[in-house]
């Protein structure tokens, strides 16, 4: 793994990221539970664009939609509704803050990681090949949250915490580099 080497984020978070990938790789969900700050979605990214694969990051929060799979809208132009695919059809998806979603949301994103191909409004749609989600959640301040019961935490192969950084690692990481940089660095050539 050449990336590894040549990245300051992803050569800290080695371990993780191997992980990471192994979980991408065999087609299973993780849940990362950390606080917010350590380079969770800048590893995801770059994992994502290591392997050339579509990426999307969802922030969930109560008042976000059930419906994250797709959504239909009335255009001009168009009799009926048309259906427009949600986030979750990127390869890679990050759902971040899935503690942060309501019981609704959350069912419904758990049940898209479950069947495959799915029905919405009656049409039917696959989710692209590979498709991976890595959800996060943070373990500290539970108010406004709303717990995954360990029924839905089953759908998650791994739980994984990246840990806090020490000091001198953490200044290595943001010392002169813009997140965005070093998930285009890490980009195989």
């Amino acid at each position: 793994m050449v990336i590894l080497t040549e990245h300051p984020v992803l050569l800290l978070l080695a371990p993780v990221f191997l992980l990471i990938t192994f979980g991408c790789l065999a087609g299973v969900h993780l849940l990362i539970e950390n606080v917010s700050g350590v380079f969770k979605t800048t590893l995801v990214h770059a994992l994502s664009r290591s392997f050339g694969l579509q990426f999307s990051r969802v922030k969930l929060t109560v008042r976000m939609p059930g419906d994250l799979a797709a959504m239909a809208n009335c255009e001009p132009g168009h009799e009926g509704f048309m259906l427009h695919p949600g986030p979750v059809f990127a390869q890679v998806l990050l759902a971040d803050e899935i503690n942060r979603a309501s019981p609704e949301t959350q069912s419904a994103l758990l049940e898209t990681m479950e069947e495959k191909p799915f029905t919405v409004q009656g049409a039917t749609r696959a989710l692209p090949d590979p498709f991976f989600v890595i959800a996060t959640q943070n373990p500290h301040g539970p108010l406004g949250t709303y717990s995954l019961p360990e029924s839905r935490l089953d759908r998650f192969h791994r739980r994984l915490s990246l840990g806090y950084q020490d000091c001198a690692a953490e200044g290595k990481l943001l010392r002169g580099q813009d997140r965005r940089d070093m998930v285009d660095a890490a980009s195989l050539p």
